[in-house]
């Protein structure tokens, strides 16, 4: 056992841990709902911190805005609304999100002794059901993340409040973590929110067909306090919010510690990016450092 004793779970934390088997079917599936792993005072307390962080509360900013930030604000409307780094610019958002509990969990899932947390995204997806941004086509992370060396990185998606169909919950594609990509063409970098939906719709059939494998959408219902975690290959998306409040939670996207940066291209050969590389510090050869404590903090560390 770690003799970190900030990253030691008590006994009824660590009955909140994957089994075996549980871990098995996350490598099987690509997806695993975890057990109530936050407090309803601490979700409240998340709700709470993003009211703050909406009003503009910031404990501190970005010293530079990457080119591709989220970054919604009240001029944008009533569409869906997309903030990264609000672990960082938010003491009180990063303080929950650090919750080693969360980290154990994914450790279990990655098969990795430590986990660090790559990015934070809060969301909100206004009840407007006819409102396009509130529709996440299928895409699945690692897409974005070529400049990161590691295929075990993976998703916990937190809500605020119970979640499900009605609100336009994640929705994943069973076992699509276990495909092999078809070649193409595309610049699959660019975000889902720059692309077609159609398009994207059909690069998840061509993919699906190319791995002789059914297309079985699986959205997940999930009771407040409780977490979903996806693979970073794991083919994923949401609906309209149907019902007649918002819909909200955070994208806390993990990395394993072994994760590091490496150069990557895109089909037109320039060079793949990711908005840490303007942020964070470099190592000693000069490349992003993808364990920057200021914005990639670790969250668990220690066996298994």
């Amino acid at each position: 056992m770690t003799t970190v004793t900030e990253f030691e779970l008590t006994a009824a934390e660590r009955a909140l841990l994957p089994t075996p088997e549980e871990v098995a079917g996350y490598r099987e599936h690509g997806w695993y709902l975890s057990g109530k792993l936050f407090t309803d005072a601490e979700v409240d307390a998340l709700q709470a911190a993003a009211d703050a962080y909406y009003d503009g509360h910031r404990d501190r900013t970005l010293a530079v805005r990457p080119p591709n930030l989220a970054a919604w604000e009240p001029a944008h409307g009533p569409v869906q609304r997309h903030n990264d780094y609000v672990h960082h610019e938010s003491d009180a958002l990063g303080a929950l999100l650090r919750k080693p509990l969360v980290g154990a969990v994914a450790a279990l899932l990655a098969g990795a002794e430590e986990i660090r947390v790559f990015q934070s995204t809060l969301i909100l997806k206004p009840p407007v059901p006819e409102e396009p941004s509130n529709q996440v086509p299928w895409h699945f992370d690692k897409h974005y993340w070529h400049t990161s060396s590691s295929e075990e990185m993976l998703t916990a998606f937190i809500p605020f409040h119970d979640c499900g169909v009605e609100n336009g919950t994640i929705t994943m594609v069973d076992g699509s973590n276990r495909w092999r990509e078809l070649p193409s063409g595309e610049d699959a970098t660019r975000h889902f929110a720059q692309r077609d939906r159609s398009e994207l719709e059909s690069i998840l059939t061509a993919n699906a067909a190319h791995n002789g494998a059914e297309v079985r959408k699986v959205p997940v219902v999930i009771p407040k306090g409780h977490v979903s975690f996806h693979h970073c290959r794991t083919y994923h998306g949401s609906g309209a919010n149907l019902a007649d409040f918002p819909r909200r939670a955070v994208s806390l996207h993990l990395q394993d510690g072994a994760n590091e940066y490496r150069h990557a291209t895109r089909p037109d050969g320039s060079p793949a990016a990711y908005n840490h590389d303007v942020l964070v510090r470099r190592t000693a050869d000069g490349r992003p450092d993808y364990a920057d404590p200021d914005f990639c903090p670790v969250i668990w560390r220690g066996a298994r």
